[in-house]
């Protein structure tokens, strides 16, 4: 029972794979075909003129900056707002501060599609739409309650004693964050950091609404590729672009993932 109880795991995480990569093994696959006739190159063979297309599009080159600029400053500001609230919630106690933990969580379940005209409107009247920053801004109100809640999770699992002892060593409350919290709550941030991340890359409904002539992020780009005659093939090359990112980050701080989780359930 126990070698067919195995073998049944093994067929199950065998199916799931499949499920998960075939689609993907297509997507890359399908990136490096003329999926259009061209001069030169026969329509359903293999070649590079897919990524030499995106290469040679600034639209598609800015739309791929975009997304980066906003996502690593969405990231850092998420981190640099979210630590320091963090920290006041797990160690300090005032009126009000578990209603207002409570808040910052029922924000972040909001749709996003509720706040985005009074966003828009705001950001047209201030002049940040169209503007990568803008939706980095935007982001933050959904990202930074999460930042917290993740956060002070970690920080209230290390002792007070841990505090006392670095503030009794004459470290300033800077000091200790940089060379002690900071150190100790590792896989909190990469946690933190990668939610922020994903959320920010993947989103959709108010880069649509905030970029209506600029500043377009990668998903919209890929989004404004679907027309008459849609060149799939140029789709497929710029998904493979929009996944690089997601797998780059998974890499960096998967140690502190594996960490994260298991600290944190």
């Amino acid at each position: 029972m126990r070698s067919l109880s195995s073998g049944g795991r093994i067929a199950l995480f065998a199916l799931v794979s499949a499920f998960i990569m075939v689609p993907l093994a297509q997507t890359i696959i399908t990136s490096f075909v003329s999926t259009l006739p061209r001069t030169g190159i026969a329509e359903g063979h293999f070649s590079l003129v897919n990524y030499q297309n995106i290469l040679h599009s600034p639209v598609l080159k800015q739309s791929i900056l975009n997304s980066i600029i906003y996502v690593v400053l969405n990231v850092a500001l998420c981190l640099g707002v979210g630590l320091p609230a963090a920290y006041a919630f797990a160690r300090y106690s005032f009126v009000g501060d578990r209603q207002l933990f409570f808040v910052l969580l029922v924000l972040r379940i909001t749709p996003t599609v509720v706040l985005s005209l009074p966003i828009f409107v705001l950001f047209a009247q201030i002049g940040l739409e169209n503007n990568p920053v803008g939706i980095a801004l935007v982001h933050c109100v959904f990202n930074i309650p999460i930042s917290i809640w993740i956060l002070e999770g970690f920080i209230a699992s290390v002792p007070r004693e841990f505090d006392e002892t670095a503030f009794l060593d004459g470290h300033s409350l800077v000091s200790f964050f940089v060379r002690h919290l900071i150190p100790a709550i590792a896989p909190g941030i990469g946690v933190t950091a990668f939610f922020c991340f994903i959320f920010s890359w993947v989103e959709v409904v108010l880069a649509r609404i905030l970029t209506t002539t600029g500043g377009k992020p990668i998903t919209m780009a890929i989004n404004a590729l679907f027309g008459f005659r849609t060149d799939f093939g140029l789709v497929m090359s710029m998904t493979v672009i929009a996944l690089v990112p997601g797998i780059a980050m998974i890499y960096f701080v998967r140690n502190h993932l594996a960490k994260g989780f298991v600290i944190r359930t």
